[in-house]
């Protein structure tokens, strides 16, 4: 009998369209602008366990992975990678703000923040 093959699926994490529209906004005002993405990461904290953590960086490093909208790069380490494997960077727009938001499959609740998740 044939041993059956598991192909592992890609992992991976995307920026929306209004996300990277953002983003893109954003790095016009920063000096080094072109040079920038944006660094998604995961720590631990917040008032659900783990919290999501959003910055500029100009550097990749040997564990990152680099995702890519319109020419906007999103750079996930391989630690954060692993609890954010399918989710979405999403920039929502509402009356009472504006925010980017991880609509992260793996998450079994998050906060009213919507900042921190636990698994």
């Amino acid at each position: 009998m044939a041993e059956a093959t598991v192909l592992e699926q890609p992992r991976a994490v995307s920026l929306s369209e209004s996300a990277a529209r953002q983003v893109s906004r954003m790095l016009e005002k920063e000096p080094e602008g072109g040079a920038l993405m944006l660094r998604l990461s995961v720590t631990g904290g917040g008032c659900s366990g783990f919290q999501y953590n959003f910055a500029f960086d100009d550097e990749v490093h040997s564990d990152d992975s680099v995702f890519e909208r319109d020419g906007v790069k999103l750079v996930v380490d391989e630690t954060s990678l692993d609890l954010l494997a399918g989710a979405e960077v999403d920039y929502v727009e509402e009356l009472i703000g504006a925010s980017f938001q991880v609509k992260n499959p793996n998450a079994a609740s998050s906060c009213g923040c919507g900042t921190s998740f636990a698994l």
